[in-house]
């Protein structure tokens, strides 16, 4: 027969089990960290309407949501408070307050999952009375680089006391890698590791996020810090920046949109990769499963192995725990 296929690739597709044998990503429990947004009160359990199926707990209830996510095989977890405004300020002095809600909720955590890794997240807008992420000029309203650099590094300093085992300063000033890793060395914390939001952009899929903890910001937006999200190269200057800073591993936030960063940034450097995949990429997926046009499950598995077959060795994600549901199905 004339034009008959000297290469067949579907042979390595004939079956399911040539097929599992021959696939090239994989997602387990591993690849997960899962974020947690945490509330004052007691018994509370708040789901969050533009997340369906995520919900802000109070400290005891966040307490069995982990223990019921151990059980799932997820063991990295990423708290994220909503803090009362009352206790907001512009130098958001909350933040370093050992008695206040994350850090007692951290040290909480730590005594009943010791073997749980906790990813702290600095940056000042949960806890600033402008809900911006570094401090803002009274005059000017620009957002103060250096200033903040100080009040970044007594955030995380107070967050390694809690017992944070991976420190997250996810709001994108210039150098405060290399200023909280010699605040923390400085403290005899050099055993705890900085995730660097290295590629952050100024991305319109963080709304549910920000409806989660009430932290927009009150004037303005964070253009000024906060990356292009037209750019691309400018990543792997972060990246290099902070690596000579002295970051242990690099985040992409957000992932879905982005995956050619995720992949760009995989490519030149040796340090684990992490990205994450963000509310409103979550929300989407959501609304078009409640509405019937894609099959939940399924798209969220696809979304989860894209984000992994890009290059990240781990992955921020609210679809975590019902992630590991399925692979413990199988």
């Amino acid at each position: 027969m004339p034009n008959v296929p000297t290469h067949r690739p579907r042979r390595n597709r004939k079956s399911q089990v040539i097929r599992d044998m021959v696939q090239e990503t994989r997602l387990t429990t591993h690849d997960f960290i899962y974020p947690l947004f945490l509330i004052e009160g007691q018994n509370q359990q708040l789901e969050i309407h533009s997340m369906p199926g995520i919900h802000r707990f109070s400290a005891d209830r966040i307490i069995d949501e982990i223990g019921r996510c151990v059980e799932l095989g997820i063991n990295t977890f990423a708290p994220f408070p909503a803090i009362n405004d009352a206790l907001k300020d512009r130098l958001a002095r909350e933040s370093a307050n050992p008695e206040g809600l994350y850090l007692k909720t951290i040290a909480d955590i730590k005594r009943q999952f010791p073997d749980v890794v906790l990813m702290t997240d600095v940056a000042m807008d949960p806890y600033s009375s402008d809900g911006h992420d570094g401090v803002v000029d009274v005059e000017s309203g620009e957002i103060l680089n250096d200033a903040s650099l100080e009040v970044l590094g007594q955030m995380a300093l107070a967050q390694a006391r809690a017992g944070a085992d991976i420190i997250g300063p996810s709001d994108m000033m210039d150098g405060r890698v290399a200023w909280i890793r010699d605040v923390l060395d400085q403290n005899a914390f050099s055993h705890v590791s900085i995730m660097s939001y290295t590629a952050k952009y100024a991305s319109a899929f963080y709304g549910p996020f920000r409806d989660a903890l009430d932290s927009a910001p009150k004037k303005g937006d964070k253009k000024s810090y906060q990356m292009n999200p037209a750019n691309k190269r400018e990543a792997l200057r972060e990246l290099a920046l902070d690596e000579a800073e002295g970051a242990d591993m690099v985040m992409i936030k957000p992932a879905l949109s982005y995956l050619d960063v995720i992949q760009s940034v995989k490519d030149n450097t040796h340090l684990p990769v992490t990205a994450y995949n963000v509310s409103g990429e979550y929300a989407m997926v959501k609304a078009a499963a409640q509405n019937g046009w894609l099959d939940g499950e399924k798209t969220m598995m696809e979304v989860l192995t894209s984000i992994k077959r890009a290059g990240a060795d781990a992955i921020l994600t609210y679809f975590a725990k019902e992630a590991a549901e399925v692979l413990r199905r199988g």
